[in-house]
């Protein structure tokens, strides 16, 4: 599962209990939070509940909560932004019936989550958006599934629309494919999909879909802020909605920078020791001063290497700006269009 961390509300006695059986299911990593009458010494407390909300909405990957639909659906309203960068929101019953995606259901992975919560209280996964319940394919599950990034939400909603009216589907992909549900055609197509980096429209209604092909690494000086790392790969040619992961050694695991824009990209951030960068194949760069500081010659070309895969190619060395490093390494995407 791609969520990493969630947010465990709980209400009342049976609620409590409840988000103590879903943080060591082990599902996802959880932080519990408890109504100060009914909580535990492995939870924080918590008097107003729309306090918390405010305070700890867009903090965490889902945000559970174990109470009534409505108490959740008032509370988390004054938040809510757009279905690419809210959180998911799952609501379960304090008894543990129904489990319920109310937010994000497809690329917040609410949908996904909810699926696996269900056995873990013993109930049922109550997902209510049409083209799960109806099915059929839904291009923004679609997306998610294969790490490509949306360009246009609008174009999104306008194809699961003739998905779910029977239209057929065009496709136009850059990526090798897999499989294929009906609802694709070789023929002209009113509606279809485009997989690539090139900006172009070969449908009358084309859903822009760009592939997350792209491990970058980077190599900064401490303290060095999110904003300048950022200006860094943007002079690298670099176009950041491609970067699946940002790499770096362990020396700088905790760069606040570092940190920061990778949970800008919506992207892990990896580190690795200078051992493991020194034993990376291939040809880099090398900077005596570096191997001083860091203990290996070149930072941002060989954790590039190291987190793009076996298949990966180094197509961008190492560029400099401002002080900041920046290599980029490709790897091959295929695409399965059945999930």
């Amino acid at each position: 599962m791609s969520l990493r961390r969630a947010a465990v509300i709980s209400l009342t006695e049976r609620g409590r209990r409840l988000s103590e059986k879903i943080s060591s299911s082990g599902v996802i990593g959880c932080e519990r939070f408890c109504f100060e009458k009914h909580t535990d010494g492995n939870a924080r407390s918590f008097g107003s509940l729309s306090a918390l909300v405010s305070k700890i909405f867009g903090k965490f990957d889902a945000v559970i909560f174990v109470c009534a639909c409505g108490i959740a659906v008032r509370t988390i309203a004054p938040h809510i932004c757009s279905k690419t960068v809210d959180p998911a929101v799952i609501v379960i019953d304090d008894c543990g019936q129904y489990v319920i995606p109310v937010l994000s259901g497809h690329i917040g992975g609410a949908n996904e989550l909810a699926k696996s919560l269900a056995p873990v209280v013993g109930g049922v996964a109550a997902v209510t958006t049409a083209t799960d319940s109806g099915g059929v394919f839904s291009p923004d599950l679609f997306a998610k599934a294969n790490g490509l990034f949306i360009t246009d939400m609008t174009a999104a909603k306008l194809i699961a629309a003739a998905v779910l009216d029977g239209e057929k589907i065009g496709l136009v992909s850059e990526c090798s494919c897999v499989n294929s549900p009906e609802c694709f055609t070789d023929g002209d197509a009113r509606c279809g999909i485009y997989i690539g980096t090139e900006d172009v429209q070969p449908f009358e209604v084309t859903l822009r879909l760009i592939p997350r092909d792209l491990a970058v690494g980077i190599g900064c000086k401490r303290g060095t802020c999110a904003e300048k790392i950022s200006s860094a790969v943007d002079s690298a040619g670099i176009d950041k909605r491609r970067i699946f992961s940002v790499a770096s050694i362990d020396l700088k695991a905790n760069e606040s920078g570092l940190i920061g824009f990778s949970r800008e990209l919506g992207v892990p951030f990896l580190t690795y020791t200078a051992e493991e960068l020194r034993a990376a194949e291939g040809d880099f760069s090398s900077s005596e001063f570096v191997a001083q500081v860091t203990g290996v010659d070149n930072v941002c070309e060989r954790s590039a290497v190291l987190s793009g895969g076996a298949d990966g190619k180094l197509v961008i060395k190492k560029t400099v700006h401002d002080g900041v490093t920046v290599a980029a390494v490709l790897r091959r995407v295929v695409v399965d269009l059945l999930v």
